[in-house]
């Protein structure tokens, strides 16, 4: 699938002409576990009355691994991280790592007319072993 004229893509499925390495185990358990965050993470926000946009968003910056509207209509752009607290996983996104999702979410909400108006705000969802998801609220400013 082409990028449209803001460069955001969607995730492509199936199978290229290219083959690629195969994975390692430890690299497919993170997959595993990233992808089970997010969707408990989206859960959680849908719980609590957000709207989920878009999940595992490309863009020519990056990936964006959750966008939702606040019931207040706030555009949230959201970090799932997995760590063992809410400390750690706010720590845990650096400040390359924001300057990049600060740039993706530009390009998501340059292809959007619709959404050039709204508030937005970086947010970051902690998603813990045993534990419910820690929803952090304006994690920080671009």
């Amino acid at each position: 699938m082409a990028a449209d004229r803001t460069g955001v893509r969607a995730r492509e499925t199936g199978t290229g002409s290219r083959r690629a390495a195969r994975p390692s185990k430890e690299r497919l358990a993170a997959e595993k576990r990233g992808r089970s965050g997010e969707s408990l993470a989206a859960l959680m926000l849908r719980l609590k009355g957000y709207r989920i946009l878009g999940r595992r968003i490309r863009t020519r910056a990056g990936e964006i691994d959750l966008v939702a509207r606040s019931p207040q209509g706030v555009l949230c752009f959201v970090e799932v991280k997995a760590r063992d607290g809410e400390a750690a996983a706010a720590l845990s996104v650096a400040p390359r790592q924001q300057q990049r999702i600060a740039r993706a979410a530009a390009l998501f909400v340059a292809g959007r007319p619709e959404l050039a108006r709204a508030a937005m705000r970086f947010d970051i969802v902690a998603v813990s072993p045993h534990a419910l998801p820690r929803h952090i609220r304006d994690a920080w400013r671009p």
